[in-house]
């Protein structure tokens, strides 16, 4: 999908939703090895990342993976792109920015990251992976704290 908008506006109404929304996703799914086809068939939906951005200046610092994490404001609402050059990372963004864009600075600080948890993904994921997600949400919790 090519999007010329690189930034992710939200299906649900609130992070809660979008976190409930993952878990019925995930639920669908037998086992891990379904899970990591969907989730790179997320990353790969992912809008467009322009070049000019996979660099240093956006790089989230804490993935083993190179991981690039833009932003859009508008009023009290940050809107999130994102990308990776490893497609299971990928698709771990694609899930995060799902939950955390398009969403208050106040709602942003408020998530629990414990979805994380909950979602079987810390167990499912290497070390190196599950560090990298929660480097990514850090970073998401730098940009709107600013």
């Amino acid at each position: 999908m090519t999007n010329s908008n690189p930034f992710i506006i939200p299906q649900e109404t609130s992070a809660h939703e979008a976190i409930e929304a993952i878990r019925e996703d995930f639920e669908l799914f037998d086992d891990w090895t379904q899970r990591y086809r969907y989730l790179i068939e997320l990353g790969n939906n992912l809008p467009f990342f322009p070049a000019e951005w996979q660099n240093n200046k956006f790089r989230v610092a804490g993935c083993q993976s190179q991981v690039w994490l833009n932003y859009s404001q508008d009023g009290d609402v940050f809107y999130f792109a994102g990308s990776s050059d490893a497609v299971i990372v990928k698709g771990l963004i694609a899930l995060l920015l799902r939950i955390y864009s398009g969403r208050t600075a106040t709602e942003i600080l408020a998530i629990n990251p414990v979805f994380i948890k909950d979602l079987g993904l810390s167990s499912a994921l290497s070390a190196n992976r599950s560090n990298g997600i929660i480097s990514m949400v850090k970073a998401i919790q730098s940009i709107v704290s600013r």
